[in-house]
Formats: C-alpha cells, sequence, structure tokens
C-alpha cells in the first residue's frame, strides 16, 4: 500500500505529534528521575545520555513535521509532559524507588519501540520513505535504550539489595 490521500497523511502526521509528545513525557521521566538518583552512577550517566539522545528525537520530529508545513502539539506536549512528571513522582515514596523506576524505564522504552515502528511503517504506506531515516535513527537509540536497562536490571537489584543490607539509602 501506498496512499497518499489525505487521511493517511492525516494519520502519518497524527503519529509524528503523537511521538513528539511521547518525547516530551520521556524528558520529564528522565529529568525527574537524575533528580533524584543518588547512589546508581552508571543509571545516571546512562539516563544523563538517553536525556540528550530525547532532546534529538524530539528535534527530529519537529524537522519531518516541518518539512510536511505541520508543527507539533503543544496540548499534547502539556499533557504528555504532565503525565511524566506524575509517573515519576509516584515512584517517590516506594522503599523500591530505583526498581520501580527501572521496570517503568524499560516498559516506557519497549513502548516508544513500539509507536516508532509504527510509525515507520505508516510513513512507508504514506509515500513518506524519504523522511524516515530519522525515525529509524531514533527507533534504533531506543532499542539501544531498552537493551541497556534490560541488560542493568540484575546489576541495579544486586546493588539496591547490598545498600539496603549495609543500612544505606537503597531507594535511589
Amino acid at each position: 500500500m501506498n496512499s497518499t490521500s489525505d487521511e493517511a497523511r492525516s494519520i502519518f502526521v497524527t503519529g509524528l505529534k503523537n511521538a513528539h509528545a511521547l518525547e516530551t513525557q520521556a524528558t520529564q521521566i528522565i529529568g525527574r528521575q537524575l533528580d533524584r538518583l543518588e547512589n546508581y552512577p552508571e543509571v545516571a550517566e546512562r539516563l544523563r545520555l538517553h536525556l540528550e539522545e530525547t532532546k534529538q528525537h524530539q528535534q527530529r520530529v519537529e524537522e519531518i513535521l516541518g518539512s510536511l508545513n505541520e508543527d507539533y502539539s503543544t496540548i499534547k506536549d502539556i499533557a504528555a509532559g504532565f503525565m511524566g512528571n506524575m509517573a515519576a513522582l509516584g515512584h517517590t515514596p516506594a522503599g523500591d524507588e530505583i526498581l520501580k523506576n527501572s521496570f517503568a524505564n524499560l516498559a516506557f522504552e519497549n513502548y516508544e519501540i513500539a509507536a516508532y515502528t509504527s510509525l515507520i511503517a505508516v510513513g512507508e504506506a504514506t509515500g513518506n520513505a524519504s523522511r524516515l531515516g530519522p525515525l529509524r535513527q531514533t527507533l534504533d537509540e531506543e532499542e539501544r535504550m531498552a537493551a541497556w536497562v534490560k541488560e542493568h536490571l540484575r546489576e541495579v537489584t544486586q546493588r539496591f539489595l547490598q545498600l539496603t543490607e549495609q543500612g544505606a539509602k537503597a531507594d535511589r
């Protein structure tokens, strides 16, 4: 299917606006986690790197939207940013905040992977193949982040247990 109808274009543009809002949410979630991380320097380092990638993801989406004479949705971004803040703050009272954040990060990265995979498929189907390189780069970065979180989950859990047994602050 290679559809260039107004409806198909609208689906692609909506997907791009949703991706931009998703990256706004990711920025808020990562920022809140970085504000609170104390005992997991490797996690903080990787989150800082991914925060910079996330800002690039937003920029890429903005450029694609601009090439289509469209703009991102401020309303969606505000709502997604609020949701990101609430999601991140929801784990703060937990005695195992670092673990809950790690679980949520893995889930969120996989959600982003699904969203970009679908958006790329829509772009291919709507004749926007020339605009998909940046989305594929973003998808690759999201996949690498998800793999990193998954690969380090055992280590983070063991560090949490170690700090807890030592009577140290282990939650973040």
